[in-house]
């Protein structure tokens, strides 16, 4: 009797048979790894990837440099409109808009580095502050300290 199913099919066997062979279904193969000796976690993943990237670490610098090279481009594309809002954005005001902006493209490929993480705190205050010389760089700084705070949390609950 070869070639018959046991009784109850192919999930009794744990998969579906397929010629002489029998393949595996994904429920078998989830099981075959929780008991291979791999510690897993809550989520199922393996220990050291709770999150289930393959390299959280590198996801999460890609979120920071992605935000602050958006804050970069946002920024140096706020001078004209708010000096046609009436703003009296002198040379030394444009300077600060322009000094941020740097700051934040150099901060985003200095992520690798943990102070960077914290330079990018400081970068939103500085940019909150600059709200003193016009109100509009003062909504930047609270709309990119929302998401820089956003940022930060995700970094927390992905790395631990």
């Amino acid at each position: 009797m070869s070639g018959q199913q046991p009784a109850g099919g192919p999930q009794a066997t744990g998969g579906s048979v397929s010629g002489d062979r029998t393949v595996p279904d994904e429920a078998a193969a989830r099981n075959e790894a929780t008991t291979s000796g791999e510690p897993t976690t809550s989520g199922g993943g393996p220990a050291g990837r709770p999150s289930g990237l393959r390299n959280p670490d590198r996801a999460v610098r890609g979120l920071g440099a992605l935000t602050l090279s958006v804050q970069t481009v946002v920024l140096l594309l706020a001078i004209q409109p708010i000096r046609l809002l009436g703003g009296d954005l002198g040379g030394a005001a444009i300077g600060v808009v322009v000094g941020l902006a740097v700051l934040a493209a150099l901060l985003a490929g200095s992520l690798r580095r943990s102070w960077a993480w914290h330079a990018g705190t400081v970068l939103q205050a500085l940019l909150l502050l600059s709200g003193f010389l016009h109100w509009s760089l003062g909504v930047l700084g609270l709309i990119f300290g929302a998401v820089w705070v956003y940022v930060l949390h995700v970094r927390r609950v992905i790395l631990g």
